[in-house]
């Protein structure tokens, strides 16, 4: 089989972006301000695709979802809202970016 450049470089640009965080389940976009106060953080697969996320005027770390650190706050774990698996976060120099979204942590379920 014959592969021409024109073929080889489309493979190879859709497989860069497609791992935001490559060797963890989930990525978590940064704080998204909808107005009023309101903020949104949206959770990704690895593929980009929005799976869930949080939606409010409250500390996010308060709400359920995420868990986080002492300041400097960032978030340290996620329980995914459907499955309610625990998933570990931590900051990643691989992550990438949603759309203008950037990744801010990686999260990785370790068995809990």
């Amino acid at each position: 089989m014959k592969f021409t450049a024109a073929a080889v470089v489309p493979f190879l640009i859709a497989s860069q972006v497609a791992a935001i965080c490559p060797g963890f389940n989930y990525g978590i976009g940064n704080v998204q301000s909808l107005g009023n106060g309101i903020n949104r953080w949206t959770v990704y697969d690895d593929s980009c695709n929005a799976v869930d996320g949080l939606t409010t005027n409250q500390n996010p770390c308060t709400e359920g979802i995420f868990g986080c650190t002492p300041p400097p706050i960032t978030f340290n774990s996620y329980t995914n809202s459907f499955s309610h698996l625990i998933y570990a976060c931590r900051p990643d120099p691989n992550s990438g970016t949603c759309g203008n979204d950037v990744i801010s942590v990686c999260c990785r379920n370790d068995g809990n």
